[in-house]
């Protein structure tokens, strides 16, 4: 909107000011010529001063009264041209609040409020809306990131657990299971499992056990020396690693499609209490983010303990099995030897009266057995091939008159003293395992029989001694004792009878159950099961009875009431007939893997909870907003109502007001312009401007013309003179002020129309 000429306005009211001044000086001439003191003349007024000196008092009012006129146009003019300042000024200041509202509403909150007043309450309202609304916009999305990626860890690792407890047949399909399910759920490209292995000289490297790449499972054949290569550091550092520059060549799988490579690399050890144990290798086109690093470190931690279990197991099985058939080869031994030494007592006891078959049996034994007799000192008197060929000698005169410390271990005479002393004075015979010395210093163990000769008087002739070589059972025995011993004090080891009733236990169980042995002699394995799961337990512990291996979990609660969970085995051991003689049950404390796993599920279900917390919050800031809403609605009704004044005055404005669009069309007149042209808005809106000013174009000021055609250049800002019509063809010098607005790239134009 435009100002008036401020001249003009000063000029009119002086003007009014001088007419009004002089009315004064005129009426009273007019009177006095009226009573006959002077004519109506300006001798007649010259007159008048001489009769009336005061009449120069009236003289003066029209200089004051022009004096006056001119300080109220000025006044006047200033007081308009301030209203239209303001009045523009308005106008755009509700027109930017209200295409700003209009961009909150919409969700554009990076909008700018530029206002002329800075201070402006309503703008730094607007303002501090905005902020607040994209402030709480994006804690909710950071808040939402966040519980995403803890719901990707909890179910992540939820589903892992399920792949753990679930049964295998070999290590392949193990690693397969573990890999495939990383790639998937990472989405990654490829991955590879690679396994500690060790070679006959005790040499370690990698080997892969499972590959999976491109959607589908990728069978290669890859060793990796100890050390050698990224995975070989990545051993030896005992660290993750993660690289986004691989060398190139390093991946040599691809989807066999012209694809590129990846070029993410994450490198992750398995290792249990600093032993690494494997490599897991992922691969992806996509950077691989700082949680999912962390998710993957704690599969790789799981997926170690598990597969120390699992070997600890495999190991543990292998050992019982080896051990129950050297026992059952030992039993069968024991048994033939056992029928050999009572054969032998009844052919001693028999010896007098199957004298003549002595001889022949004396050949089958020295064939078949170790056989020496010494004298009651202990000296060698005769030794048959056997045990010349036994001990690493070459004939009797090597041994014979040699005592027979000789051929024990200088440990052993502590208990074997008595029992030689007992047996020459003619006391009960000896029968055992025993450890004899052989030429060279090598053990050799045998079943041997120490047993007297009588002479015909009863008294001791000679010490017999009979043997058969056990050395290989024996060191396969020890060896196996070592090994159980080892699993002893690595795993927890329960024996029960058939009917579940307690036989024997190693400290470990005591140790880790707090009970006594005496406690546990009261006991079976039903009392070390939960009470939920005995149902299902007979069933198992029924299976097992019958020779059915079982593998599984179980929770058991210590002496003092303190929950415990382990990974199980049960295996039956049979007796020499075939039927289960006792039950054995290898465990490992898993309890810590256990209570992580509970606690995942309870994250999971308290991220449930924060999630429709999250909702509500959600509900509570849409209901926000909708106040925001209607508080923008109600000040936009202001604003509305504000302007609607402002056209009023427009409206009753004294001056000729109309605006014209882009295309010279118009848009609105105000009733002086109605008065002046004849016309109604009604009648004229929309209508071509060129329609208020009738009469020949050429003779039209080129001002007035540039309004008729769209395509002119249109003077803004600047005053023009110009001669106009009004409805009844009267010609007017009037001066126009045109003003320029663009809203939403519409552009109109608005003349304020002064008459002279």
């Amino acid at each position: 909107m435009a100002m008036n000429k401020p001249n003009e306005i000063i000029i009119r009211f002086t003007i009014y000011g001088f007419l009004i001044g002089i009315f004064f000086p005129v009426v009273s001439l007019f009177i006095h010529s009226l009573t006959g003191d002077v004519s109506f003349s300006l001798q007649g007024f010259s007159q008048l001063h001489a009769l009336f000196p005061g009449q120069i008092i009236l003289d003066l009012i029209p200089f004051f009264s022009t004096i006056a006129g001119t300080i109220l146009g000025y006044s006047e003019s200033t007081h308009i041209s301030n209203l239209l300042k303001k009045s523009e000024e308005e106008n755009k200041r509700s027109e930017k609040i209200l295409v700003f509202t209009e961009k909150l509403i919409n969700n554009q909150l990076d909008a700018a409020l530029d206002l002329k007043e800075k201070d402006d309450p309503l703008g730094k309202s607007l303002i501090n809306l905005r902020d607040n609304l994209k402030q709480n916009i994006d804690q909710q999305q950071e808040r939402k990131m966040e519980d995403d990626q803890r719901n990707w860890v909890s179910e992540g690792l939820a589903k892992f657990g399920d792949i753990l407890r679930s049964s295998f047949e070999n290590m392949e399909d193990y690693a397969y299971n573990i890999i495939s399910y990383l790639v998937r759920y990472l989405d990654a490209n490829q991955g590879g499992f690679f396994l500690v292995e060790q070679e006959p000289g005790g040499e370690r490297f990698f080997e892969l056990k499972a590959s999976y790449a491109y959607d589908r499972r990728k069978f290669a054949d890859k060793k990796i020396e100890w050390g050698e290569g990224i995975i070989g550091t990545c051993a030896l550092e005992k660290q993750t690693v993660y690289m986004t520059d691989l060398p190139e060549g390093y991946l040599e799988i691809t989807s066999g499609l012209g694809q590129s490579t990846p070029d993410h690399l994450l490198i992750v050890p398995l290792i249990v209490q600093e032993e690494v144990l494997g490599i897991i290798e992922l691969a992806s086109f996509q950077t691989i983010l700082d949680f999912e690093i962390d998710f993957v470190e704690s599969i790789a931690e799981s997926t170690a303990n598990t597969l120390s279990s699992l070997r600890s197991n495999i190991r543990t099985s292998a050992l019982l099995r080896e051990s129950q058939n050297q026992a059952e080869t030992l039993a069968v031994q024991e048994d033939k030897m056992r029928h050999s030494m009572e054969q032998l007592k009844n052919t001693q006891e028999q010896a007098a009266r199957q004298a003549e078959k002595f001889i022949s049996f004396t050949n089958s034994v020295n064939h078949t057995l170790i056989r020496a007799e010494y004298d009651t000192e202990g000296t060698l008197i005769y030794a048959n091939t056997k045990f010349l060929h036994m001990l690493g000698y070459f004939s009797n005169a090597e041994v014979e008159g040699q005592p027979i410390s000789i051929f024990l271990d200088e440990k052993d005479r502590e208990w074997f003293d008595p029992i030689w002393k007992r047996i020459s004075e003619g006391g009960q015979h000896y029968e055992g395992y025993m450890k004899h010395i052989t030429k060279t210093g090598q053990d050799l163990w045998t079943m041997a029989t120490y047993t007297c000769v009588r002479k015909d008087d009863g008294t001791v002739d000679k010490i017999l001694f009979l043997a058969i070589d056990t050395t290989e059972q024996r060191k396969q025995s020890l060896d196996y004792e070592g090994q159980i011993d080892s699993i002893n004090r690595l795993n927890i080891k329960i024996e029960f009878a058939p009917d579940g009733k307690y036989i024997n236990c190693n400290e470990l169980f005591l140790d880790t159950m707090k009970f006594s042995r005496n406690e546990l002699e009261k006991m079976s394995v039903f009392d070390l099961i939960e009470k939920a799961e005995l149902e299902s337990f007979n069933e198992t512990w029924e299976g097992v009875t019958r020779g059915v291996p079982h593998q599984g979990q179980y929770k058991s609660l210590t002496k003092y009431d303190d929950e415990k969970w382990f990974r199980v085995t049960f295996t039956s051991v049979n007796d020499m007939y075939g039927e289960v003689a006792k039950v054995i049950c290898l465990a490992t404390d898993i309890t810590n893997e256990k209570v992580m796993e509970l606690e995942s599920r309870k994250n999971t279900e308290q991220l449930k909870v924060q999630e429709d917390k999250l909702k509500l919050a959600g509900v509570e800031l849409k209901k926000k907003l909708e106040q925001s809403k209607e508080s923008l609605e109600q000040q936009y009704q202001m604003i509305t109502r504000e302007r609607d004044r402002m056209q009023q005055a427009l409206l009753n404005d004294p001056n000729i007001i109309l605006t014209i669009d882009q295309s010279s069309r118009i848009l609105f007149i105000n009733l002086r312009a109605e008065s002046f042209f004849g016309v109604k808005l009604t009648n004229t809106a929309g209508k071509n401007i060129k329609s208020l000013f009738p009469g020949d174009v050429a003779e039209m000021d080129s001002f007035i013309l540039s309004l008729f055609d769209p395509r002119t250049r249109k003077i803004t800002g600047e005053k023009k003179r110009v001669k106009i019509l009004d409805k009844s063809g009267k010609v007017h010098t009037a001066e126009i002020y045109l003003t320029l607005s663009e809203q939403k790239n519409e552009v109109s134009y608005t003349a304020f129309i002064s008459l002279s």
